[in-house]
């Protein structure tokens, strides 16, 4: 049988070594092809490019492996790489990440990562994005390698439920090998933001954006920041439809006729 054809992206761009592991991993599973940005992306969320022309060209990058980079966004790389390079072929899987810095509770949002998970999602495709809650350059990656083989042989051979993408994120390394692997929903959280005002060496103001999380419900043990505070791998099923039920019959209660 054909090795299944695995699609390989991130938002760090192709030279972060999250991506290197992720292609070292997958080349053991299957037939991996890399899109990824050529440049950081990380926050771009699930922007697309509609109002500049986009740039691929092949990289040496990963040897024999199928490379390329993209001027484009994560999500511009799923949509080049279903459409374009590899439209006369099945792809069986899309990768995304490793990501350096966790895209639990509310990052998932923003992340670029999880975008181009979400984008396959979207058009069929079963995907995952990888993140590791170590924001580091040289962070370690090593630990959490066996829990990727196991994951994408599970999505391989069970699949997943249609327009899903699954958030995995890792814990940082410790000096305890990581308790498992815990299926949770995301944290009711958000980012409390803080901006330094500066000025530049012409004396025109600039803002740099700080801040931290804050979890509204520290004490739960069924979310992914527990998961990852207590040395597990988790795991959060996710759609794009981002409407929600409950409100619907709340708002046809509305009197809006004219």
């Amino acid at each position: 049988m054909s090795k299944p054809l695995i699609l390989i992206t991130n938002d760090d761009g192709i030279t972060s070594k999250g991506i290197s592991v992720l292609i070292e991993e997958m080349k053991k599973i299957g037939e991996a092809y890399v899109l990824a940005p050529d440049s950081p992306n990380s926050g771009m969320g699930h922007a697309i490019t509609v109002d500049s022309t986009i740039h691929i060209k092949k990289s040496p990058i990963f040897g024999e492996i199928a490379s390329y980079e993209c001027s484009g966004t994560p999500a511009d790389c799923v949509k080049l790489a279903k459409h374009e390079l590899l439209k006369d072929r099945k792809i069986d899987l899309v990768v995304s990440g490793i990501n350096h810095g966790m895209n639990a509770s509310l990052s998932v949002i923003y992340s670029g990562t999880m975008s181009a998970a979400i984008e396959a999602a979207i058009e069929g495709i079963p995907a995952i994005g990888f993140s590791l809650n170590d924001f580091r350059y040289d962070a370690d990656f090593d630990h959490a390698r066996p829990f990727i083989q196991k994951i994408v042989k599970e999505v391989l051979e069970k699949g997943i439920p249609k327009n899903v993408a699954l958030n995995v994120n890792f814990p940082a390394r410790q000096d305890e090998p990581i308790k498992g692997v815990k299926i949770t929903r995301q944290t009711n959280g958000f980012w409390k933001e803080e901006f330094d005002a500066r000025k530049d060496p012409h004396g025109r103001p600039y803002f740099w954006m700080g801040g931290g999380f804050v979890n509204r419900e520290p004490e739960n043990q069924d979310n992914d920041i527990w998961a990852l505070d207590n040395n597990y791998v988790s795991i959060v099923p996710c759609h794009y439809d981002m409407t929600d039920y409950n409100a619907l019959s709340q708002l046809k209660d509305w009197n809006l006729s004219n």
